[in-house]
């Protein structure tokens, strides 16, 4: 049986972590919750961790394998996060490897040699491999620490990205019973917090949930009207920056792919139809910079580590809230201000309503369909975009203007909608008089076009008094209202119910006093957001140099360039215009084994630079 480090608490908290921070990782201070995550891990107990993406939580684990002898097991649920992950640790000096399908049989015989005699600190596997009997056995020999399991959301059927075969980690404590387990995510609701709980067997966890608030993150919808015109009118005024284009199917994935190449953007598609080299390819000229856009279904970026993706952009409505917040949450990891874009059609909503009307479980259905009418919800709602997506998170953003989204810089216009809500209430009620029951928003739809369908007729709603009297709308613009009406608290839909419409006493009141109601204008194309929190004002000229040299060091030694240094590093070098080691040591990021192997280089650029450009460059 593997027996863990024994960590006293008192231990725990005497180990000095800042030094390790700054050795291997270039940082002089831990982000909200960092230490006590690690130093909860160091002192044996299972921890739950919820920090958003670009929160830091892979620091969480790999700190703590440092801070004493050991190995620290991690799961992750894909190869490419992996490899990006260890390449990052080797340059930074950490022991660490992964095994997974990738390697050639001799690469997985050094390695696995390697653990056995102790060389690493941190090991990546995927779940499947970490379930085998033999492996199994093979941990058990390698002196594990600590189990940490990545993107812990996936264990839950009630999370938005389940995955079968992380269900199988529910073993892991009786195979393990002494070694802590830490489960890490950077998106779940309270529902699947206690499943992740549950499921794993975590005795009284440690439960640290960051705020979800990206405040360098400025979203937006707009009206989707010739989608590929925008999205390629998006991209141009953003030139030199990388960015994601989600799509909801394959199809739409390699057509806006190809049509960008077409107008002169470096673009490529990513989902699962690819064949797995060419995926993998592409991802890997993704992060390289060699390809400026990736145009994908949702199958690409859970755990990307790609931290100057500048925009997201989807050309399509997602499906849920959380896998929304998720694929923004790719934007603008390492601080700097990064845009999210949603071309919202209530089309795209119509027509993914009617594949979940063709989801055989009704519970599932229940779920798909009460999950997509939030994703409506918020991308039609007048309300701060962050304050909506942070309740929906649990948790309130309490300022009354954000400064980053659509609906806070360019409030949309309401409107008199007394007589189309009067209308719709109106219709909603005598539907319900003339057949004993309620019906759905469809149904009310079609008896205010006066639509001759096969419901209308069974029902006799073409007989009622509402039958026809909305024929100037059309029928999206009546099922907006619809929503809009719901939630402004005049109806309610009852989901259990296959989500009929009921009038509330909000509702019936606003029908009986004939009261003002008050609309808000369609989603329409706001004027330019630009975010405030994470700017880092630089020389420009020096920082596209820097980039450049960064670029060719990463060539030469086959990572992505921000294994390098990230833009958050070059900028703060453009700023600063560091002039010897001493100095050069205290931008963020930079390490011991970077300010060895990069220090010179770089300093030898900005004095280069300084001498070219003395007026500009002042200290």
């Amino acid at each position: 049986m593997t027996t863990a480090v024994s960590t006293s608490l008192a231990d725990a908290d005497s180990i000095a972590l800042l030094p390790l921070l700054k050795q291997f990782f270039g940082f002089d201070s831990f982000r909200p919750l960092q230490e006590e995550i690690i130093r909860d891990a160091l002192a044996g107990r299972d921890v739950l961790a919820l920090l958003p993406t670009g929160g830091g939580k892979s620091l969480c684990f790999q700190l703590p394998a440092l801070a004493r002898d050991g190995l620290t097991v991690v799961v992750s649920p894909l190869i490419s996060l992996m490899k990006d992950q260890v390449d990052a640790l080797q340059a930074s000096g950490v022991p660490a490897t992964f095994l997974n399908s990738s390697l050639k049989a001799d690469e997985a015989r050094a390695r696995l040699r390697g653990l056995h005699e102790g060389e690493y600190r941190l090991l990546y596997v995927a779940p499947e491999r970490m379930m085998l009997s033999g492996f199994l056995s093979d941990l058990r020999q390698w002196n594990v620490n600590l189990l940490a399991i990545d993107e812990a959301h996936c264990i839950s059927e009630w999370g938005h990205d389940f995955r079968p075969e992380y269900r199988r980690l529910a073993e892991l404590r009786q195979h393990f019973p002494d070694v802590p387990l830490m489960a890490l995510t950077a998106t779940a609701t309270e529902r699947v917090r206690l499943d992740i709980v549950k499921q794993l067997h975590l005795r009284d966890p440690q439960r640290y949930v960051a705020s979800f608030n990206r405040p360098n993150l400025s979203y937006r919808v707009m009206a989707k009207s010739k989608a590929y015109e925008q999205v390629l009118r998006f991209v141009n005024a953003r030139a030199n920056e990388s960015g994601i284009v989600y799509c909801q199917s394959r199809k739409s994935a390699e057509t806006v792919a190809a049509r960008l190449r077409a107008d002169g953007v470096l673009a490529k598609p990513y989902h699962a139809g690819l064949d797995a080299n060419e995926r993998s390819a592409n991802q890997e000229l993704f992060l390289r910079d060699e390809v400026r856009v990736i145009c994908a279904t949702i199958a690409f970026g859970m755990g990307i580590n790609k931290p100057n993706v500048r925009f997201v952009v989807h050309h399509d409505l997602p499906k849920n809230v959380e896998g929304y917040y998720q694929e923004t949450g790719r934007a603008g990891r390492d601080g700097l201000p990064s845009e999210c874009l949603l071309l919202f059609s209530a089309g795209d909503a119509v027509k993914y309503s009617r594949f979940i009307e063709e989801v055989s479980d009704e519970k599932q259905r229940q779920i798909a369909t009460t999950q997509l009418r939030q994703m409506v919800d918020f991308a039609e709602s007048r309300e701060c975009r962050r304050a909506s997506l942070l309740r929906y998170f649990g948790e309130e953003f309490g300022e009354v203007n954000c400064g980053g989204c659509d609906n806070c810089l360019t409030p949309r216009e309401t409107y008199d909608g007394t007589l189309a809500g009067q209308k719709f209430l109106s219709c909603v009620y005598r539907v319900r008089e003339k057949s004993g029951i309620n019906f759905g928003i469809n149904q009310i739809v079609e008896v205010l076009a006066g639509a001759e369908t096969e419901n209308i007729i069974k029902w006799n709603h073409h007989t009622v008094s509402t039958y026809g009297i909305g024929k100037e709308l059309s029928r999206i613009e009546w099922r907006g209202i619809g929503r809009e009406l719901i939630r402004l608290g005049y109806l309610r839909q009852v989901p259990e119910k296959f989500n009929v419409l009921q009038l509330t006493d909000q509702g019936q009141a606003a029908l009986r006093e004939r009261q003002s109601i008050r609309l808000t204008k369609s989603v329409m194309a706001p004027k330019h957001v630009q975010p405030r929190a994470g700017e880092v004002s630089c020389d420009e000229a020096l920082f596209e140099r820097l980039r450049r040299l960064r670029k060719r060091l990463a060539d030469e030694r086959g990572v992505p360039p921000y294994i390098v240094f990230s833009d958050v590093s070059l900028r703060q070098m453009a700023r600063d215009y560091p002039a010897n080691k001493e100095e050069f040591a205290r931008i963020s990021g930079v390490g011991e084994q970077k300010l060895k192997r990069f220090g010179k280089i770089f300093l030898s650029a900005i004095a280069k630079y300084r001498r070219e450009n003395s007026t500009n460059a002042t200290r």
